[in-house]
């Protein structure tokens, strides 16, 4: 084992070199932090000096949204103006978040006597909180000692004190108002009235005076502003008015049950938009782009882009034609309900379309109220009736497709009975006849027979009627590829498809089907179903835009951004020959002897069209339960047949009604069908 050597002398370590070797690197790393410290100052300072004085700019930049712009014009297809904007002088306020009440109310004085605003809707309770927020020391002196520990405690919450303070001014301490207190305690009730954040209308079409007050002292009036708002107006009053639509005001922005889909398109809440029809359905056309203004010392807005009216619209309604057609409305459903047994008549309605495009030319509908008539266009949309037998060309053509009716056979037109249901017959007993007359004649029985064939049976007086859902489904495919039960495809926010059978129960409703007692459809639907036997079989989707231009400056159109084209929904699974024969049928309705739509449209416009009369029924108490029977006359038709440039569908609902006293029938259904033909073709010729 080894020996220490404890005679070795001890190694000394040099404690000063070791420090001194240290704080060198220390140094080292010291200056090498300052010097990327500089580097970074230095490009901080010199380097990027441009943009981080951008980017200041940029979060000091604050930009706000000016008023709602105009909308756009909408024309008609003669391009008439029938709706425009007419520019509205308004006094806005909008609520700076860092203002005080104190300035509130010394701007409520100072604005007042400049504005003519009648504070005789001022409330009790906005008196009071003025009071309130002019007097603040003097109120806070109506709560105790007490009172204030339990807000401490939380019994009581400081909203709770507010409105202890409210209860506790004195109807004489409200008495000591002067005019010039209430005046000014109305300004500033409207300039709190709303959300916080939301641009108030002080006042709509101001004077000259007014206008002008605010707009030259606009940077002593914290928030409030100087406007051109505008307001819609009709050129034609009243006509297509209805189905134009209406347009929100700023102080009813955007409704409520809109209000997502909206804000996701970048809309703020209170942003004038379409309400219904076309208004709202054209929105992403018509609506306007506002101006933006840069805020200036918190208040004062600088302009920095104008607002721009929004895009022009033209419609496929001729307003001329309109006006006349809700001209001979007016007067016929009028002298209708003067007339015998037209107790539960109100109504008729009329379109007018082309046929060729789907393009709607008129459309109106006029109402009975007491002694007035009133517009009822919209019920065209969503109030579906029991058609009769203007459907019956859609019932012959699933014959012919069946094979159920060959093309020019006979029948004998007699009253058929089927076991369990009383005899069903034709208006009148018609004896052996082929499917033009069967269609010119409107023959109930023809239907009959040949929906039984369809049915997959012969008829035999008394035979039992099997219950066949397929022959239900044969018939409602045709109907619907005519539109009738579905969807026209419209340019429209809403539209009824009309009643529909849930469930098909008995087999004797397959008889009411094929003669158009069964379901309800729109008028609109009629309309799309002649208009589809007009152009031999083209669905089209009828339609009210035709064009839509880019803004102008001026009166002028602008260029054209869109033409609508005939859009065609299905074609009519059907041969050629069979849709020429129903064509043909139309055709006798209106010029064979006994034909009968004679007298409908004048011989000289060579139309074609089938009548309709149909059992309605009605709630005549408004008790909801059906009552009264009623007799629904119904006519469609276009014109000329052979190369038809409109067509036409006419409705009158309740027209008249099984009555023991008098069989009379009004014949407004033939009046109005004759008056309009007659004003369109004189309007735009043969």
């Amino acid at each position: 084992m080894a020996k220490l050597n404890l005679n070795r002398p001890e190694k000394k370590i040099n404690y000063n070199k070791i420090i001194s070797k240290r704080f060198i690197i220390f140094l080292v790393v010291l200056l090498l932090l300052f010097s990327i410290l500089l580097f970074q100052l230095f490009r901080v300072m010199v380097v990027d000096n441009q943009e981080y004085h951008k980017k200041l700019d940029e979060l000091s930049y604050t930009t706000v949204e000016g008023s709602s712009a105009p909308r756009g014009r909408i024309y008609d297809r003669n391009y008439n103006i029938i709706v425009d904007n007419k520019a509205v002088k308004s006094i806005t306020y909008k609520k700076d978040k860092d203002i005080s009440v104190s300035r509130m109310i010394e701007l409520a004085y100072l604005v007042s006597p400049h504005l003519d605003l009648s504070y005789s809707s001022l409330t009790d309770r906005a008196k009071r909180e003025f009071y309130l927020a002019k007097y603040p020391k003097k109120c806070n002196r109506k709560i105790t000692d007490k009172e204030r520990e339990k807000v401490k405690i939380g019994k009581l919450s400081t909203t709770d004190l507010e409105e202890l303070k409210i209860e506790r001014i004195t109807d004489s301490e409200l008495a000591s108002f002067t005019e010039e207190d209430l005046r000014a305690a109305y300004l500033y009730y409207l300039m709190n009235h709303g959300y916080t954040y939301e641009e108030k209308i002080i006042k709509e079409n101001a004077s000259d005076q007014e206008y002008a007050y605010i707009a030259e002292h606009n940077s002593e009036l914290d928030g409030f502003n100087a406007v051109l708002d505008w307001e819609r107006v009709y050129p034609y009053g009243d006509t297509f008015k209805s189905i134009l639509g209406t347009v929100s005001s700023t102080t009813q922005g955007i409704p409520a049950e809109d209000k997502e889909e909206y804000l996701a398109l970048g809309y703020a809440l209170n942003d004038r938009v379409g309400l219904s029809y076309i208004e709202k359905e054209y929105e992403e056309y018509l609506r306007g782009k506002k101006a933006l203004y840069e805020v200036v010392n918190s208040h004062e807005l600088k302009l920095i882009e104008d607002g721009k009216r929004g895009n022009d619209i033209v419609l496929t309604i001729d307003i001329n034609l309109q006006q006349e057609v809700e001209k001979i409305l007016t007067e016929q459903v009028l002298k209708a309900k003067s007339e015998p047994n037209t107790e539960y008549y109100d109504h008729s309605s009329v379109i007018i379309q082309d046929p060729n495009t789907g393009e709607i030319l008129a459309m109106a509908s006029k109402k009975v109220v007491g002694d007035k008539v009133v517009d009822n266009t919209t019920s065209i949309l969503s109030s579906p009736i029991t058609p009769g037998s203007v459907v019956k060309g859609a019932s012959m053509l699933v014959a012919y497709n069946t094979g159920a009716v060959k093309i020019g056979e006979y029948m004998v037109d007699e009253c058929i009975k089927v076991a369990g249901a009383p005899e069903k017959c034709s208006s009148a007993t018609l004896g052996r006849i082929n499917d033009i007359t069967a269609l010119a004649k409107s023959s109930n029985v023809y239907q009959f027979k040949a929906a039984i064939r369809v049915n997959g049976q012969e008829y035999s007086r008394g035979m039992k009627l099997n219950f066949n859902q397929k022959a239900f489904d044969t018939y409602r495919n045709m109907y619907h590829s005519f539109g009738l039960g579905v969807e026209t495809g419209i340019d429209l926010p809403f539209e009824s498809i009309g009643y529909g059978a849930k469930q098909d129960v008995s087999s004797g409703n397959l008889l009411d089907f094929v003669m158009g007692q069964y379901e309800s459809y729109t008028p609109l639907q009629l309309s799309q179903y002649i208009s589809t036997i007009a152009n031999g079989g083209s669905r089209l989707t009828p339609h009210l835009l035709k064009e839509v231009h880019e803004a102008t400056e001026d009166s002028s159109l602008g260029k054209t951004i869109l033409t609508v084209k005939k859009k065609v929904l299905n074609t009519i699974d059907t041969k050629p020959e069979y849709m020429a024969r129903v064509k043909e049928g139309f055709y006798a309705v209106m010029h064979s002897v006994g034909g009968y739509g004679r007298g409908y449209i004048d011989d000289k416009w060579d139309a074609a069209g089938k009548t309709g009369t149909s059992q309605s029924f009605i709630d005549t108490d408004n008790d909801g339960v059906i009552d009264t029977e009623t007799i629904t006359s119904s006519f469609v038709g276009y014109a000329p047949a052979n190369n038809p440039v409109m067509s036409i569908m006419v409705t009158s609902p309740d027209s008249s009604h099984p009555n023991s006293n008098t069989d009379y029938a009004s014949l407004v259904t033939l009046h109005i069908t004759k008056a309009v033909t007659n004003k369109f073709f004189e309007m735009y010729g043969s």
